[in-house]
């Protein structure tokens, strides 16, 4: 793709704030002075928005105020006037009910941060699972030049001479602490080695596999997804992109220009290469939705279905996010797709030029960690989407965290009503359940959690764990965090708590998988079917006030990105009136 630059100089934005000698123009320079700024700074140099989730209740993105003075020396040496910006962060680890609840929360006072205030480019400054796709949703919805910094994944975990996976390990060590494999103690000091330096998460979990989107769409520079957030190359990839926003800025270069449909398709399939998070599926169908490409479950399948794995990193494989970058990282992966035809070479990117130009020399260090295509991790990777009347809209399985013995299945319905249920429930050794059961999850979608919690990887009965089996299929309208692994299925759309087909599945009812074929089958009868949908009822109380309610009243489905309705398509960052 050939991308023309606008005419420079022009008059920015900022300006419309900052130019002149009126007295509203000195009202908002003099306010700006009190910090120590010389007067220059506001002679139409472009004024470049660094919007930083830095909290220290989002662990994920402790670092980033350190990596936000190194975005503003690349803004300074590129000619730019950087203002640092705190924004909504939304951490997975401690945001309550969920911090997936609060990711269009945080879209909307990304967007309407850079709507209202003197902005002429942002760099998106994210780390944790919510924070990438929130920032760039509004800024997608704005569409002023934007370009990610990403805070990079913590170092390696270990535990005796193990590899230890933040998030993976926890999964395992905690199922084997319910089968008696592994006492507590051994579990607390384990847990002392798991993270062991500021950054996300070392698996490809859902950070990382954000990270990893950002750069197969475009909107980060090559190379920022895999680097260490300790590693000094890091800080070198903040500075770089801070002068690289101020030249955007002024070729306006906006995300419109870079998140085109076929940036999309080069995501999905760097996705499946990758072993990619499920959460990329509900993230992507929602930025797509702001920034107005028309994207569906269908292209994830379409997209998706013949790429292989090849990227072997938990929970999909063995190593993690230190050794991928001393492969080469994504670079070599997208090298990988365009070799094998799989990559819309023309698509731009934030540095000006087609994607292709950015990773053709790239080289694998290592092919044990970014393996040939004939010793993948498995040759239909990629994100399958299930369909059939128990999901009418769709649900999505990963095949490359899930086991090959269950990707065609036929079982008993064990069912828990929402997730209260399931913690009641599932250490009966009274529960009648074994391994040939479906366990299905209800009520745990957009609307019911609400917000879509993480919990569709439902640990197994303590009573079969100890039998030696580790996995089992299970079904609901939920998430599950992007480290964990298993023949898990999620996002089953419409939801439960809207009345869809998976809310009057019963215990006993039989429910039949085939991957293959893509089909998802609750063995009852169209007339059976349509009279217990007649029969449902809503559950639960709903909010009456705040964001929840908000959240309730307007959220989407899973199969169109769980996004408030009222939020969705680009509306531009228009220069409003000036009230003082």
């Amino acid at each position: 793709m050939t991308f023309k630059p606008a005419q420079w100089p022009r008059r920015l934005r900022s300006q419309e704030w900052f130019g002149g000698t009126g007295r509203d123009q000195i009202y908002h320079r003099g306010w700006m002075k009190n910090q120590g700024f010389p007067h220059d700074l506001f002679d139409g140099r472009p004024v470049i928005g660094i919007l930083n989730t830095w909290s220290e209740l989002t662990p994920c993105n402790a670092h980033l105020d350190v990596l936000a003075e190194r975005v503003k020396h690349g803004i300074y040496e590129a000619g730019g006037f950087p203002v640092e910006v705190p924004v909504f962060s939304a951490a997975e680890s401690s945001f309550r009910p969920t911090a997936m609840m609060f990711r269009n929360l945080a879209a909307m006072a990304v967007e309407e941060a850079i709507r209202g205030q003197p902005m002429d480019g942002c760099v998106l400054l994210v780390g944790c699972d919510k924070t990438t796709p929130s920032l760039l949703m509004g800024a997608a919805s704005c569409d002023l030049p934007s370009i990610v910094v990403t805070g990079g994944p913590m170092l390696n975990g270990h535990f005796r001479g193990q590899r230890v996976g933040s998030g993976t390990h926890l999964w395992k060590f905690s199922e084997a602490v319910k089968a008696g494999e592994m006492t507590q103690d051994d579990f607390l000091e384990a847990e002392a080695g798991m993270s062991r330096s500021p950054g996300s998460c070392n698996t490809m979990g859902t950070a990382s596999s954000m990270a990893s989107m950002v750069e197969s769409l475009g909107m980060a520079l090559s190379g920022n997804a895999a680097i260490p957030a300790v590693d000094s190359r890091r800080r070198v990839m903040a500075q770089l992109s801070g002068r690289r926003i101020v030249q955007m800025v002024k070729d306006d270069l906006k995300p419109s220009d870079v998140l085109t449909k076929a940036a999309f398709e080069n995501a999905i399939r760097s996705n499946g290469a990758i072993g990619g998070s499920t959460n990329a599926v509900v993230h992507l169908l929602a930025i797509a939705g702001r920034v107005g490409v028309d994207l569906t479950l269908d292209d994830w399948d379409r997209c998706g279905r013949d790429v292989a794995t090849i990227v072997n990193l938990m929970p999909s494989g063995e190593y993690l996010m230190e050794e991928f970058f001393y492969a080469g990282g994504l670079p070599v992966v997208l090298r990988h797709l365009g070799e094998s035809g799989l990559l819309n070479k023309d698509a731009l990117t934030v540095s000006g030029g087609p994607i292709w130009d950015e990773v053709k020399d790239a080289i694998n260090h290592n092919e044990d960690v970014i393996r040939p295509v004939d010793k993948a991790l498995t040759h239909q990777g990629g994100i399958a989407v299930l369909k059939g009347n128990l999901a009418p809209k769709g649900a999505i399985l990963k095949p490359s965290a899930a086991s090959e013995h269950l990707m065609k299945h036929r079982g008993r319905a064990v069912v828990f009503e929402d997730i209260d249920d399931y913690k009641a429930k599932i250490n009966d050794d009274a529960l009648d359940i074994d391994e040939t059961c479906v366990m299905v999850l209800k009520n745990c979608g957009p609307k019911g959690y609400p917000g879509m919690a993480e919990v569709g990887n439902m640990g197994l009965p303590p009573k079969v764990l100890k039998r030696g089996i580790t996995d089992m299929v299970r079904i609901s309208d939920a998430r599950m965090s992007g480290t964990a692994y298993g023949t898990v299925i999620l996002h089953t759309s419409p939801e439960a708590a809207v009345g869809g087909p998976l809310a009057v599945v019963r215990n006993g009812d039989m429910i039949e998988l085939d991957v293959a074929a893509r089909t998802l089958h609750l063995d009852i009868s169209d007339e059976e079917m349509a009279s217990r949908l007649a029969e449902w009822k809503p559950q639960g109380e709903q909010a009456e006030s705040g964001y929840p309610w908000l959240h309730h009243q307007y959220v989407e489905g899973a199969d169109t990105g769980a996004d408030l309705s009222f939020l969705k398509g680009c509306r531009g960052a228009p220069v409003g009136k000036d009230s003082h």
